[in-house]
């Protein structure tokens, strides 16, 4: 395991290879961090599927309403929904969409960002400025580019846990 240097700001996503680290950026997105810390200790993103995943661009997951493959799962749905909770308000930033960067998914709407995130296969330039960069994956890559593909994928992956690393 990587030498995690604030475990309050880190997430440990449990994949099937294993484990991503993501260190989270919250002197740059401080309400996107609040928000999937509050998510994460509440076990809302376990099981939850990565329901669009394009090869050479990203994988996005984080829909708790719909994407939990353990519990009335509907593959259609996912990707509709949020949280429970209210919308957090864009935190545009300078940091790019770099491979292993961790974006809010959101509607037309820059502040609609709820649960959904995504993570870059690689760097994303068009996007920059334009969603919520508030993290960073800085071990386990190798594990994230193993997500099975598709807009659903035929049989997606999950997390199958995460936890803040203070946490664990």
């Amino acid at each position: 395991m990587a030498d995690i240097k604030d475990p309050e700001n880190t997430i440990l996503m449990e994949l099937k290879d294993g484990t991503v680290t993501i260190e989270l950026l919250p002197d740059v997105a401080p309400k996107h961090v609040e928000r999937m810390k509050e998510l994460v200790r509440a076990g809302e993103y376990d099981n939850v599927c990565f329901h669009r995943v394009i090869d050479g661009f990203m994988a996005q997951t984080g829909d708790v309403a719909n994407g939990d493959m353990e519990d009335n799962f509907n593959l259609r749905a996912a990707g509709t929904g949020g949280s429970d909770k209210p919308n957090v308000p864009a935190e545009f930033s300078k940091i790019p969409h770099a491979r292993g960067s961790i974006g809010a998914a959101r509607s037309q709407s820059p502040d609609s960002a709820n649960s959904q995130f995504f993570i870059n296969f690689s760097d994303n330039d068009f996007l920059n400025g334009q969603y919520t960069v508030y993290g960073m994956v800085t071990e386990g890559m190798d594990h994230v580019d193993n997500i099975a593909r598709g807009e659903p994928p035929v049989e997606p992956d999950r997390m199958i846990s995460m936890k803040v690393a203070a946490d664990a």
